[in-house]
């Protein structure tokens, strides 16, 4: 028999040096070029100003983890829940006219049960030899 090599750990992202991820790579990369961009072209308030915002963007999104999943994942969750709620509430208000026209409805008539018959147990027994022998038994009538 052949045997196959099952795959482990396919949730855990490739480092590429030491701890820090691909994706970790990438964040940190793009953020210290917006912060070079800054320090090369702005003056030093505006510098200091795109360093902690920038940085500290960079490092919650790239480091930070909620309930064990990535920082971006648990925002795109909470986007998702704010713009589409799971819980829905059903208000519906009917004016005078709308409630009296509800009332004024006939209802239709439910008709009575019809009345069923006792089930015996010489009955049961039959359809399950019935059942059993395949259809060859013929209970007597």
């Amino acid at each position: 028999m052949q045997q196959f090599v099952v795959p482990q750990f396919i949730d855990v992202e490739d480092k590429i040096f030491g701890p820090i991820t691909t994706r970790q790579f990438l964040i940190l990369l793009s953020a210290s070029l917006l912060i070079f961009l800054a320090y090369k072209y702005a003056d030093f308030s505006l510098f200091i100003t795109v360093l902690v915002i920038v940085g500290s963007l960079a490092l919650v999104f790239s480091f930070v983890k909620v309930n064990g999943q990535l920082f971006h994942y648990f925002l795109l969750n909470i986007l998702q829940t704010v713009r589409k709620p799971s819980l829905r509430i059903w208000r519906k208000f009917y004016s005078k006219e709308e409630l009296d026209y509800f009332r004024n409805l006939e209802v239709e008539k439910i008709p009575e049960k019809e009345i069923r018959k006792k089930v015996k147990s010489e009955h049961v027994r039959d359809l399950a030899l019935i059942v059993n022998t395949g259809g060859f038994y013929k209970p007597e009538d």
